[in-house]
């Protein structure tokens, strides 16, 4: 989804520096884009797009929290190492 809307937002860019309709066509493409970023419904999808990233975020996080512990045990066949340099 990310890679989606940078692709839009850079061929949107793209076309505002290539066009030849110049500073009105690039104004009426700004308050096109602020009318969208506005919109009630874009912002409630938004934010609700914020809260379930954050969600699988804080869900990820938490899986992954107990394997920190089990991957340099993994990583070097379970035998404890010295480490060379402190940290």
């Amino acid at each position: 989804m990310k890679a989606r809307t940078m692709f839009i937002a850079g061929a949107a860019v793209g076309y505002v520096f290539g066009t030849k309709a110049g500073r009105e066509r690039y104004e009426q493409l700004r308050q096109l884009s602020k009318q969208v970023s506005e919109n009630p419904n874009v912002q409630e999808a938004a934010g609700k797009l914020r809260s379930k990233g954050e969600t699988f975020a804080e869900v990820a996080r938490d899986k992954a929290g107990h394997l920190k512990d089990r991957v340099p045990e993994q990583v070097t066949g379970g035998r404890k190492e010295e480490q060379p340099y402190p940290g």
